[in-house]
């Protein structure tokens, strides 16, 4: 019994003391080799490689695709969210990391140089790769660059090269990175995933520097190499995407079905999306279709592609569109706006297209709001967003105008009916307003009625309510059948958005709909009527107008809203009948004198561009018969006026005003603008006028009377480039300028010498300054300049500027000798250059005078 227990202790300390040696580092034996390497692979790389595998899926979740563009090789986001050190964006990725570095340090056999653990190369690609994914990549390139420094005879360093160009690749060093790529295939004979790899990366290379047909090489290669389903369908998915790039339909097609005869081994958004993109290329002049039609039904109906419905819909909109049924192609397209879709694009590409088809059906209001809707699905400032915000912006004359118009065209409306047929309206429109609310509240309550079924179902499932089934079936009572609340709301919800519907094929697609949309009528006093006096006839009939100078100046303003539409719809969108519709609607209603003439010339120009010479000679002789001495006469009398720039037309009148304003003739150009606003009233040039208008007002009266001016520039032409311009400067530049509080002189760096004359004629005014500008000259003062400032319609400066400090100012003449001195022996004074500026805006002289 003895001698077992002797040769126990014997054996357990012989294991004991193997083991202990075993974990050495040191120790180059085949069982320290073996050790080290099973503790490494199958402890700490077999974690860390778990953990990195679900950081990729993380990654993947989160990642998506954009199908606009050719999608890249490898699926990662990489954010320019700064990582400090110490942190991670990926917890897995820093568990992976910290499993490879205990591998290294814990487990690695550096013995003379020469490490003995072969694993230590695959610890150190784990390293690199979860420094990679998260998104640290010079640190990534360190690892994989130390495999190939350390490790030349690894089996991974094929791997390691790959993965380095990869990480080049991230830090825009594609150059560098085919360079390396194409020596690896060069050198090594590879084959299968390693193949894949080599090529599926050269081949991103050659896409982010837009070598399309050199990406499409290798991306072929990469495609028929790799063995997993996965990578395969999408190399396809992108080969298909770089013939279409190349324009190579057919080929791109072919690609397509490759993705599509994968089937259920890939992701089904592949699959989708390879449908999707072939029938984007679908040939609508040889194509058949009938089939084409018939797939885009069955990729519609198949249960399985619901998630993608978004798409789906957009594509058969597509059909429609192309195919001119534009009825149904909105239909689809607000199926697919329906269906809350995640792809931005897809949204913005549906309200876009909605808004280009109402654009091409003159719905320009409707038009507006889809653009406004595009806008809010893109980029804000990229391109694209830019484009849409100049169309949107060019509708909202047109929105403004029309709505004008046809306010102001229903007041009139009903303003010209008798009192029984006035009576008769408010009670039909009272009846329809009654019928919304009727049916509003019928909506609520079924709401109410959904909502506590559906509380009460999930709080007992053996609802009361369900009728019980007969003994032989199933007693499952919250089958949707078995409650007649249910079944009842239902019906109702069908009817109400359907109708009633004939039971046949595409039910859906019926163009009745007999459920009753009750629409209110276009009642221009709808919107100052109070909640409680919605019903009540007098409350409407109380806000016709009957005063004859508001009449009159509803008509002016209806009248002015024709004009400006029919020259929005001939110089802005080309719309000539539009246009023309909108100046004979004007002279038919007998506008006032002003816009007569302008409206008969603009509608001449729309029969001469329609090709209606009969038209144009009766307008022509009419013209020049009635109003001689026109300048609308003048061009049509002679045509070659037409052709130069005529002294008298608009442009030139204002560009000759602008003028007198450089040359600060305050008085003169507010006399002309307002004779030339008077003048051209009805002319685009007009808001040009007013705003020179204010502006000299400004600059003769000072803030107060700029400030008013301006916001009757803004309020006036609201539609215009002007008067949004005007707006502007209410609502960011005259706030900087409504202080009249001055500064202390004392600390200014830059001053001006201030003469005042009082009514004096240009002559003394140039004389004086001369006088300083020789007397300056004489003294080699050269910084110094001088200016003739109009202060006032009576008050005129001669301004010295060039001094740097406020005592040089006030102690100006001293810098001269005495005969200049007595030259100039006008009193003056000094300012500062910033309180001169707050002394120009308000006016303020004297109280700048008083506190020196």
């Amino acid at each position: 019994m003895t001698l077992k227990i002797a040769k126990k202790l014997i054996v357990l300390t012989v294991f004991t003391a193997l083991i202990a040696t075993s974990c050495s580092r040191k120790n180059d034996s085949f069982l320290n080799r073996s050790y080290h390497a099973i503790g490494t692979k199958y402890n700490k790389l077999y974690n860390g490689n778990n953990a990195l595998a679900k950081g990729q899926q993380t990654l993947n979740d989160g990642y998506q695709d954009n199908y606009w563009e050719i999608l890249p090789v490898e699926r990662m986001q990489v954010t320019e969210e700064i990582t400090l050190p110490g942190q991670t964006k990926n917890a897995d990725f820093e568990r992976a990391e910290e499993k490879a570095v205990k591998a290294i340090q814990k487990n690695g056999m550096n013995i003379q140089g020469k490490e003995r653990n072969p694993q230590i190369d695959e610890a150190y690609l784990l390293l690199g790769k979860a420094r990679y994914f998260d998104q640290r990549f010079i640190p990534a390139l360190e690892a994989f660059n130390y495999i190939l420094y350390k490790y030349p005879a690894s089996s991974n360093i094929n791997q390691a090269k790959v993965w380095r160009e990869k990480t080049n690749m991230r830090l825009e060093n594609d150059e560098l990175a085919i360079v390396n790529l194409k020596r690896l295939l060069e050198e090594e004979e590879l084959e299968g995933q390693d193949l894949a790899d080599v090529t599926s990366t050269l081949a991103q290379a050659y896409i982010n520097l837009k070598s399309l047909d050199s990406a499409l090489t290798q991306i072929k290669i990469a495609s028929q190499e790799t063995k997993k389903a996965f990578e395969k369908g999408r190399y396809n998915f992108i080969k298909g995407q770089l013939y279409n790039a190349l324009q190579e339909k057919d080929s791109a097609n072919m690609a397509f079905d490759e993705v599509i005869d994968l089937n259920r081994s890939i992701p089904r958004k592949y699959l989708i999306n390879a449908y999707i993109e072939k029938t984007k290329n679908f040939d609508y002049q040889n194509g058949n279709k009938l089939e084409f039609q018939e797939l885009l039904t069955r990729l519609e109906e198949e249960r399985e592609n619901r998630p993608f419905l978004d798409k789906i819909y957009h594509q058969i909109g597509q059909y429609h569109l192309i195919t001119n049924n534009d009825s149904l192609a909105t239909v689809y397209y607000n199926k697919s706006l329906r269906t809350n879709s995640p792809d931005k694009i897809l949204v913005a590409k549906n309200y876009e297209t909605l808004g280009d088809i109402n654009f091409d059906k003159n719905n320009y209001k409707a038009a507006g709001a889809y653009f406004d809707s595009t806008m809010a699905s893109m980029v804000l400032n990229s391109k694209p967003y830019r484009v849409i915000k100049r169309k949107r912006e060019n509708l909202d004359d047109v929105i403004y105008y029309e709505d004008v118009a046809q306010k102001n065209d229903s007041i009139l409306r009903i303003v010209a009916m008798p009192k029984a047929e006035r009576l008769a309206y408010f009670n039909d429109y009272i009846a329809k307003l009654k019928a919304e609310a009727e049916a509003e509240k019928e909506r609520l309550a079924i709401e109410t009625q959904k909502a506590g079924l559906a509380t009460n179902n999930a709080g007992n499932t053996t609802n009361n309510n369900f009728i019980k089934p007969a003994s032989s079936l199933p007693q499952a009572s919250s089958f949707y059948f078995y409650n007649d609340q249910t079944v009842a709301y239902g019906k109702n919800e069908f009817t109400r958005i359907w109708g009633d519907r004939e039971l046949k094929d595409n039910w859906r697609w019926s163009s009745k709909n007999t459920a009753v949309a009750i629409e209110s009528s276009a009642n221009p006093f709808q919107a100052d009527v109070a909640q409680d006096e919605m019903f009540d006839v007098k409350t409407y009939l109380d806000k016709i107008p009957s005063d004859d100078t508001e009449i009159s100046d509803i008509v002016k303003e209806r009248d002015y809203a024709y004009y400006q539409l029919g020259l929005i719809y001939k110089e802005k969108f080309k719309e000539y009948e539009l246009s023309k519709g909108k100046f004979q609607a004007l002279l038919n209603n007998k506008p006032e004198e002003r816009l007569v003439l302008p409206s008969k010339y603009n509608l001449l120009k729309m029969y001469e561009i329609l090709g209606r010479e009969a038209e144009v000679n009766i307008l022509k002789n009419e013209i020049i018969t009635n109003y001689p001495d026109s300048r609308y006469a003048s061009i049509l009398a002679n045509p070659e006026l037409a052709l130069e720039k005529d002294k008298n037309s608009p442009e030139s009148i204002y560009e000759t005003v602008y003028s007198k304003f450089e040359n600060q003739e305050f008085s003169q150009v507010i006399k002309e603008t307002e004779k030339n606003i008077k003048a051209f009233e009805g002319d685009a040039i007009v808001p040009k006028f007013a705003l020179l208008k204010a502006s000299a007002i400004g600059r003769l009266y000072g803030f107060e009377q700029y400030e008013k001016e301006i916001n009757n520039v803004a309020i006036t032409y609201a539609n215009t480039t002007e008067g949004l311009q005007a707006q502007m400067i209410l609502d960011k530049s005259i706030k900087g300028l409504r202080n009249p509080e001055f500064l202390d002189d004392t600390a200014a760096t830059s001053a001006k010498v201030v003469y005042q004359f009082t009514n004096a004629t240009p002559e003394q005014l140039n004389a004086y300054k001369e006088i300083i500008d020789k007397a300056a000259a004489k003294m080699n003062y050269n910084r110094l300049s001088t200016s003739i400032d109009i202060y006032s319609p009576e008050k005129t400066f001669v301004v010295v500027h060039g001094l740097r400090s406020i005592e040089s100012a006030k102690g100006f003449t001293s810098l001269f000798e005495e005969e200049e001195q007595s030259k100039l022996s006008k009193p003056f004074f000094g300012i500062s250059s910033e309180n001169y500026r707050i002394l120009q805006i308000h006016k303020n002289l004297e109280s700048y005078l008083t506190n020196q």
